[in-house]
């Protein structure tokens, strides 16, 4: 009986000195930063947010309606967490590559956070090198993030031209100028930096996006995401949580290729789309993978892309400490005569979302309101 006290005690001292150490990685951040990842903590070990990206800025039939939310029209509540994307932020115009506004953005941002909602960024940032080059840039196509086919005349990949040393460095920290300008409008009515996740550079183990495992080097990859998480807080934004994310991956090596260290990142992630039996049975394995690595680094963890959520993954996912799940967005778009939408949330998602609503493991905007 002794033996078996003693042995509580060494376990419950054990759990006291872990939750302990977690921090966030800024040494500067915000009262407001820190106390953000903290209450994530306490959500995920409670269950999983429901993420969905643009969901306060677009619909399968609508845009930039205040009020208004996919989610919402089919469950009754809106999501626990929202993305929002800032591509072509750095070009200087007024609208995203989603033809959303910065400025709705900026607003709905600061709707949510006062809602106790949490926020989600990700940057599809145009390609350095052709994106200067003549011709009109098309979507996904010449200049933009997808655009991963080409070279600077100086032998440069996209990634080592925006380094320091770089032939386009100078012209890549005016960009960064412009996010961060941006970012700094971030603000309650009392002035304090809103706090929220960054997920830069994202789906690094994919080839698909300049700064791509096979588009670079690993670690010049690294040292990208290492100079633009220093660049950001030099400018004075410590209010951010910042997401280390590959896309799929198949083993530890892989998934951690390209991983920049402990103080630059408060999450490790993943992103993967997909259904059926062998999907099942590789999320599974990354899952397992991911989750335990951030648990080890004592980092946050996310599926933080993903199509709709299947009743198969809705089961798998709910066996993790997982902090959070995000589906892309619904994007309004001319139908043919007869064609009906067919939105990641909406009324063909309509049952496995009021699925997710009523199990106690997924959590929505009212579910978290009472974490503080």
């Amino acid at each position: 009986m002794k033996k078996l006290l003693i042995t509580l005690l060494l376990v419950c001292a054990a759990g006291v000195v872990y939750g302990q150490t977690w921090k966030v990685s800024d040494p500067d951040a915000t009262p407001e930063a820190k106390q953000l990842f903290e209450r994530l903590q306490k959500l995920q070990k409670r269950g999983i947010m429901f993420g969905h990206q643009d969901d306060l800025i677009t619909g399968s039939t609508w845009r930039a309606e205040k009020g208004r939310s996919d989610t919402r029209e089919a469950v009754g509540d809106y999501p626990a967490l929202v993305g929002f994307e800032l591509g072509e932020i750095e070009l200087g115009g007024p609208h995203s590559l989603d033809s959303n506004f910065f400025a709705d953005i900026a607003d709905r941002a600061k709707w949510f956070y006062e809602q106790d909602g949490v926020i989600t960024v990700s940057w599809h940032c145009v390609n350095p090198i052709s994106i200067q080059w003549p011709g009109v840039k098309q979507p996904n196509g010449a200049g933009s993030a997808w655009d991963v086919a080409f070279l600077s005349p100086r032998g440069e990949n996209a990634v080592s031209s925006v380094l320091p040393g770089g032939s386009n460095h100078a012209m890549f920290t005016s960009w960064l100028d412009r996010l961060a300008a941006f970012f700094n409008t971030w603000r309650t009515d009392d002035g304090k930096l809103i706090p929220f996740l960054f997920r830069p550079y994202h789906e690094h183990s994919g080839s698909f996006f300049w700064w791509g495992r096979k588009r670079c080097y690993d670690e010049e990859y690294a040292e990208l995401f290492r100079f633009t998480v220093d660049y950001l807080r030099g400018k004075g934004l410590h209010n951010i949580l910042y997401m280390y994310n590959t896309d799929k991956t198949y083993s530890d090596e892989e998934y951690l290729a390209g991983y920049p260290g402990d103080d630059y990142c408060d999450y490790l992630s993943i992103d993967w789309y997909g259904s059926g039996e062998e999907f099942n049975k590789n999320i599974e394995v990354a899952l397992t993978r991911v989750s335990g690595f951030a648990q080890r680094k004592q980092k946050l963890f996310a599926l933080s892309e993903c199509g709709p959520i299947s009743v198969d993954l809705q089961k798998i996912l709910a066996n993790y400490e997982c902090s959070y799940v995000l589906i892309w967005r619904n994007a309004p778009r001319k139908l043919r005569p007869g064609q009906t939408p067919r939105p990641q949330v909406g009324p063909t998602q309509a049952d496995l979302l009021k699925t997710m609503k009523q199990n106690k493991k997924y959590l929505f905007l009212k579910d978290i309101q009472k974490v503080k």
